[in-house]
């Protein structure tokens, strides 16, 4: 998974990395930039003020099509959605104003933060904390709709190629609910299925939360001893899994979701 929970509040994985690396980098300035104790302070309050300004911005460019559909949705900033890359270059751009007159200083920030970013895409990518365990298909398990009917999970991507969309939820979860409209707007289109296996709760909640915001899914699913959250061992709620054609899962996300993460799961 890419996230793990603190208490009630599931952090990111690259979210937690990069604060480990932002302390790396402040620790790294103040033995080897050779800055007075003021400026180094000052630098390090700016620079990372824009490399998160500067990743939040261009992640949204990138991502433009997604967001002209909400373009609010890029102040949200608890969600997902920063590129590092577009980040380094505002911090480096931003170190280069800063320190221009102190060259000296500014090589060595600069290397500093090439091996700090350089840092966190290794951490990033092999995500010592991440659970490498986890089931590659969903489970044998077969689980009541909300008429009662019985569904066996292994069988939801049988039939045709279209990916599959399961998200894991529950009514009292608030970035549960914030994502349940997008869920909805998505699982009316033709190129893939979405399926809500709600987690742990009686039928009544469930229902009484659907039919009151008007939500209407053509799978959702009761899973009121929570065994696909055992099953793929997740940290908390919201986790959303995609599934190829075959049943196979291609992607795991613990929190919550945007338009331009769905985006790019079904277009790649």
């Amino acid at each position: 998974m890419n996230a793990i929970a603190l208490g009630p509040v599931l952090l990111s994985l690259p979210r937690l990395y990069a604060l480990a690396c932002a302390l790396l980098l402040l620790a790294g300035a103040r033995y080897f930039s050779s800055l007075p104790t003021a400026t180094r302070k000052r630098w390090f309050s700016g620079v990372v003020i824009v490399w998160v300004i500067a990743a939040r911005l261009g992640y949204v460019a990138l991502n433009a099509e997604s967001y002209a559909a909400e373009p609010l949705a890029a102040l949200k900033l608890w969600q997902p959605g920063y590129h590092g890359a577009i980040g380094l270059m505002g911090a480096l751009a931003y170190s280069a104003v800063m320190l221009r007159c102190r060259l000296g200083a500014l090589m060595r920030i600069a290397l500093l933060l090439l091996a700090t970013f350089g840092l966190w895409l290794g951490l990033a990518a092999f995500s010592p904390l991440g659970d490498s365990d986890a089931p590659r298909t969903l489970p044998d398990i077969t689980l009541d709709d909300l008429d009662g009917n019985p569904v066996a999970l292994a069988q939801l991507a049988e039939g045709d190629d279209t990916p599959v969309i399961v998200n894991l939820w529950a009514t009292w979860c608030p970035p549960c609910r914030r994502e349940m409209p997008l869920l909805e707007e998505f699982s009316q289109r033709d190129d893939v299925r979405v399926v809500i296996v709600n987690q742990g709760e009686d039928l009544l909640p469930v229902v009484r939360y659907l039919d009151n915001q008007g939500l209407n899914f053509d799978t959702a699913l009761r899973d009121p001893q929570q065994r696909l959250m055992a099953a793929f061992e997740t940290p908390g709620l919201p986790t959303t899994l995609l599934l190829d054609a075959r049943g196979r899962v291609q992607q795991r996300h613990a929190g919550e979701l945007t338009r331009a993460t769905l985006n790019r799961w079904l277009s790649d």
